[in-house]
């Protein structure tokens, strides 16, 4: 397989400070809408590779996030339950494989919070 694409590099997102974070909360009314379940880094960075490759693999995404199995598939599950991912295993040979496609739910509401970021980056710096 070809090498697979990623828009964000969860692992270098840096978490938003909790005073900074208010402070735009109260300035913009904008970051308490924002989708909790793709807000994530780690599921912010499933999503976003997922938007720009048509399926991973999970080992794909796994070596793309440079993360652990556990925490994979923890959030993995997580987007899953809320509809954002499907999961398709399979075995080739005797070998157990693992795909996750972005669904139209997922789309959609990456498309959302993409949205509310600008509208937030754009609030935050008129301010």
């Amino acid at each position: 397989m070809g090498r697979a694409k990623l828009v964000a590099n969860a692992r270098t997102a840096r978490p938003v400070e909790e005073a900074g974070a208010n402070r735009r909360r109260n300035r913009a009314g904008e970051a308490s809408q924002l989708d909790p379940m793709i807000h994530e880094r780690m599921r912010l960075g499933i999503v976003s590779a997922l938007a720009v490759n048509e399926s991973l693999s999970f080992n794909d995404l796994k070596r793309l996030l440079k993360t652990t199995d556990g925490n994979l598939s923890v959030h993995a599950r997580k987007l899953e339950e809320a509809a954002y991912l499907s999961c398709r295993k399979f075995f080739e040979g005797r070998i157990p494989r693992t795909k996750y496609r972005l669904t139209p739910a997922g789309r959609k509401a990456l498309e959302e919070y993409l949205a509310q970021m600008e509208e937030l980056i754009r609030t935050t710096r008129r301010g």
